[in-house]
């Protein structure tokens, strides 16, 4: 038995890493697809995008095996190592990086271009398990898994978390105007949740969402006087005492400050960013301006019918009327020449991913691998959730990968070190790591 634990794929779990190969390959096949060229046919051209995507396919494995052949307590000794080091690195890169398409957040290195900010998801992850598995710990005497019963009794490891979850946030946001990967950190609030954070949070952010968006669509004086209203009618439900009126001004003020607070934020934004919220809630129409790739996106998919026009066949595809449909709009491909079915099959797969991870942070003893199971789990949901959705219409374009089949070697690169640090923690599952 001890000899077999040296052994690369000793206790890994393989229905884990196949459906990651099956997704990679699907992926390489479609950016083959998106980026089509009837004079460079060689799939394996690497002047084109699907040849380098294939060295990075290949980098990737290798990277992979590498992570396998690591000890697994490697990542919970350098797990703060990473964090800042990446850290460092985002805080460094509009000043020294390259610039593409008008950001500056790739470091250049000859013809290639890495992206730190795609690497912070796997070092936030890290940092976020190694502080939460070292606070107090309830071990249950029961079936049910320990349980970070502190973390909201005590708020300043609540406080602390979130600092670990904002620090990257605001760095990548700020200095990199990146907003879809600063809002993918965002994901981490299900880690949270599942290690003891308040269903109460969960539920005060769901309002706020829905008073950001009513907000948008609304007067905002209109609103506050319905607010009023409702405050003052929930006194009808509720006993009149000073303490539940004192409650109901607080929660009453706090609302009216999210709506003052989103038309001030929504004032202060760039008009590109107003126009795709105001396309994206019907409040404009705007086909030949910023609803131009969502509308060529749903052309596109809604082409393909239930079973696609055939692979290498679609015409929104091969004469370029979707942008970027070889990275963020790549779903458009899919469903051009897969039609339903393969749309279908593409989220099942990601999901299936996902519920297979998630199965598997179940079944560790240590919490610092589970709490890292469930941040790489939460990651790939808002990653296909926010990217799916916006290519359909039901979200806004704030650009972010489609997990292992978006082209780009620092997404694939970042998502492989992510999923296959806890395919390496998994096959140590017996294993407490501190």
């Amino acid at each position: 038995m001890r000899q077999n634990e040296h052994k690369l794929f000793f206790g890994v779990d393989k229905i884990a890493i196949l459906t990651y190969a099956l997704l990679v390959f699907m992926g390489w096949l479609n950016i083959y697809a998106a980026v089509y060229n009837e004079e460079h046919q060689n799939i394996f051209d690497t002047s084109q995008k699907y040849g380098m995507q294939l060295i990075w396919i290949g980098s990737a494995f290798f990277i992979a095996t590498f992570i396998l052949i690591i000890d697994a307590g490697f990542y919970t000794v350098f797990a703060y190592f990473f964090y800042v080091f990446l850290l460092v690195a985002c805080i460094a890169v509009p000043y020294v990086g390259r610039s593409i398409k008008g950001s500056r957040s790739w470091f250049g290195f000859g013809s290639f271009g890495v992206q730190p900010a795609e690497f912070m998801k796997f070092a936030t992850n890290l940092a976020l398990a190694k502080y939460l598995s070292n606070v107090n710990i309830e071990v249950e005497t029961s079936s049910r898994k320990s349980r970070l019963s502190d973390l909201i009794k005590n708020y300043k490891n609540t406080i602390i978390a979130v600092i670990i979850l904002g620090l990257p946030l605001l760095i990548i946001k700020v200095l990199q105007d990146e907003t879809g990967l600063a809002l993918v950190l965002m994901a981490f609030i299900i880690t949270l949740y599942r290690e003891g954070l308040s269903v109460n949070f969960l539920i005060f952010g769901l309002l706020s969402a829905l008073l950001f968006i009513l907000s948008l669509v609304m007067e905002s004086q209109t609103l506050i006087i319905s607010l009023g209203v409702i405050a003052a009618l929930s006194f009808l439900f509720v006993k009149r005492s000073r303490k539940n009126l004192i409650i109901i001004s607080i929660v009453y003020a706090a609302a009216s400050g999210v709506v003052l607070g989103t038309n001030f934020v929504y004032q202060k934004l760039e008009p590109h960013q107003k126009d795709r919220i105001d396309v994206l809630l019907g409040k404009k129409t705007d086909l030949k301006g910023v609803g131009y790739n969502v509308n060529q996106a749903k052309i596109a998919i809604g082409s393909g019918g239930f079973w696609g026009k055939g692979y290498l066949q679609g015409t929104q595809t091969k004469y370029d009327f979707v942008p970027e449909q070889d990275t963020d709009f790549i779903f458009c491909t899919v469903g051009e020449e897969w039609g339903f079915v393969g749309t279908s099959l593409v989220i099942i797969l990601e999901l299936f991913l996902i519920i297979r991870v998630i199965f598997m942070a179940e079944r560790q003893r240590s919490p610092f691998s589970r709490i890292y199971g469930y941040g790489v789990a939460s990651v790939l949901f808002f990653h296909l959730a926010v990217n799916v959705g916006m290519t359909i219409g039901l979200m806004p374009v704030i650009g972010i990968p489609l997990p292992f089949f978006s082209y780009g070697g620092s997404s694939l690169w970042s998502f492989t070190i992510l999923l296959f640090i806890f395919i390496k923690l998994d096959a140590n599952r017996l294993v407490i790591l501190r």
